[in-house]
């Protein structure tokens, strides 16, 4: 059966990447009729296939494989978050595969959205699959991929069979809790207290290839400890060991990790021309830095991929517009500052409404608006129902969702003019120009110490002024009380990026507020119950402040409050 997987949940697509290093296909004709013949050699298929790869894991095999038939491959995602426009990346690649011969299977992952810590609820499981076989459908048409030559099937139509749950029961026997853990670090969501379905899905996955009966599981390069873990434990179920094919990872507009969860780290497939306008002009796209620059990204592993070339939209005074055939010679002069932020992202904007608007047709519909709102019902509404009018306002208020928390990276420090115990700081947190923050840190940390660390800023407080001075933010701190008071900046993961998003456990899903109303105090009633825990970490009533990297620590003051 012709198959290709591709796992991960909706958090980790924006790494399956699709790099092209000319044109590709412009219709369902061009991709059909560019699969290639019995002339072209299994070496250049295998380039084909394996082109601007990361990592290859069983390259000799594949080469091995293309000179007796074509491979069978599988692309497959976990139906949880809403696909969002990196999962272009994942789309262009099967027209790759496809172009190459390859045999595709689309897995819709479906019990796996499930154990990846109940992402998916499971009475949400079958919405969900049906609205993300709708999406990807039109996502694979919107780019002229041939749906017939593809095969699309959902995880629990093979899963829940007597054998298949015996073999989970087998790996079960032989793996460690260990190689489990580890297996699942960069792909399940990390907890404290993990359940043990989060365990079970490095395992599941591993059986996915033998059960799809496939040659290659593709997948982004934050995949690669499950990928060696089914290269370990299949051989020891007397299953064979697959192939393993990983794209590098690149950034969202927030200069992390693109993520359904962080709602302005993403463009959604169904964003309105307005709503798209809006998280662009957000965007981090700093004159000259190509380093975590989502929007650059986005011309790399989407839109030029799709076509040959990409017009920068410029005024004639500044030259008119600029067409580019290759991104080298974009990336170059962004980063001379010969092509403006303001330019890149508006002829962003005008392609991806392109590449968007056959997809908002389709989901225009009475039927697909349903689907849509069923799928994902609006956690604000479903709280309103349940808590009845009287409750609602207060309750509303106490989410700690309501609050924009962001990496931020202090760039510079300085005394306040006018007071000696004042800091004012610098902070980057991912926007397109510094916050100016005021912190009364002097007493309590010295300015090396402040310098060029990552810290936490509690970004939509209205602007104040101290003593002269507007502070933008709150850096957010651990503090003991009385009469050796200490304090510490709270610490994100590291290698945390500016601007990604600090979230409460279990909260990720609700949106902050613009901006906290100052009469509603809803920082204050939250923050009595802001604690650090007996092992450092940072938590409301018992649950950590995170990041997608992991937990939020401080460095000594066990038990303090956070402020």
């Amino acid at each position: 059966m012709p198959c290709m997987f591709l796992y991960g949940t909706e958090s980790k697509i924006y790494s399956f990447l699709f790099l092209f290093t000319g044109p590709v296909l412009h219709s369902c004709k061009t991709a059909s009729s560019s699969t290639m013949g019995d002339s072209v050699t299994a070496e250049e298929k295998a380039q084909l296939i394996t082109r601007n790869l990361q990592e290859v894991l069983g390259e000799d095999k594949l080469k091995e494989i293309l000179s007796e038939r074509e491979l069978k491959i599988y692309w497959g995602t976990a139906t949880t978050g809403k696909p969002h426009v990196a999962y272009f990346v994942p789309m262009s690649k099967i027209a790759d595969f496809l172009k190459a011969g390859c045999e595709v299977t689309i897995l819709f992952a479906d019990l796996h959205a499930y154990l990846d810590n109940m992402k998916a609820p499971w009475d949400l499981l079958e919405l969900r699959t049906r609205y993300y076989e709708q999406v990807i459908q039109a996502m694979l048409q919107s780019i002229g991929v041939p749906l017939e030559r593809l095969r699309f099937i959902r995880g629990t139509e093979y899963q829940l069979s007597k054998e298949y749950t015996l073999d989970v029961y087998r790996l079960s026997s032989v793996v460690t809790q260990h190689d489990a853990k580890k297996a699942g670090a960069e792909v399940v969501k990390q907890v404290e207290h993990p359940l043990l379905s989060g365990l079970l899905y490095p395992g599941l996955q591993a059986l996915d290839e033998e059960y799809l009966k496939v040659d290659a599981q593709f997948g982004g390069v934050d995949q690669r400890k499950i990928f060696t873990f089914a290269e370990k434990y299949l051989p020891a179920l007397g299953f064979a060991k697959r192939i393993h094919l990983m794209n590098p990872m690149v950034p969202g507009l927030t200069g992390g990790k693109m993520s359904s969860s962080e709602e302005e780290s993403k463009i959604d497939l169904l964003d309105s021309p307005g709503d798209l306008k809006k998280k662009l002009k957000k965007a981090f796209c700093e004159p000259g830095n190509v380093e975590n620059n989502g929007v650059l990204s986005f011309t790399r592993y989407v839109l030029f991929p799709l076509k040959s070339e990409f017009v920068v939209l410029r005024d004639e005074k500044y030259g008119g517009n600029k067409t580019y055939t290759d991104f080298e010679t974009l990336e170059k002069d962004f980063a001379e500052q010969l092509v403006h932020p303001g330019d890149l992202k508006a002829s962003v904007e005008k392609a991806l409404n392109k590449l968007l608007d056959p997809i908002r047709a389709k989901f225009s519909t009475p039927e697909m608006r349903k689907l849509s709102s069923d799928a994902y019902p609006d956690p604000t509404k479903q709280k309103a129902a349940s808590k009845g009018p009287a409750k609602n306002a207060a309750q509303e208020e106490l989410e700690p969702s309501l609050l924009d928390l962001r990496v931020g990276k202090v760039l510079s420090v300085n005394k306040h003019p006018d007071a000696d115990s004042l800091y004012v700081q610098s902070i980057d947190v991912g926007e397109e120009n510094p916050r100016s923050v005021v912190s009364g840190l002097v007493k309590y940390v010295s300015t090396e110490k402040l310098l060029g660390r990552s810290v936490v800023l509690l970004c939509n407080l209205k602007p104040q002024k101290m003593r002269g001075v507007e502070s933008q933010g709150m850096l957010m701190c651990a503090s003991t009380e009385g009469e050796n008071k200490q304090v510490e900046p709270l610490d994100p993961p590291a290698e945390s990026a500016p601007g990604e998003r600090v979230f409460i456990e279990g909260h990720e899903q609700g949106q902050p507020e613009q901006q906290l109303k100052p009469k509603q105090k809803v920082f204050e009633k939250l923050q009595v119950d802001f604690r650090i825990s007996e092992d450092l970490y940072a938590q409301w009533k018992g649950k950590s402040f995170r990041t997608k990297l992991g937990p939020v620590t401080c460095q000594s003051l066990k038990g303090g409050s956070i402020s």
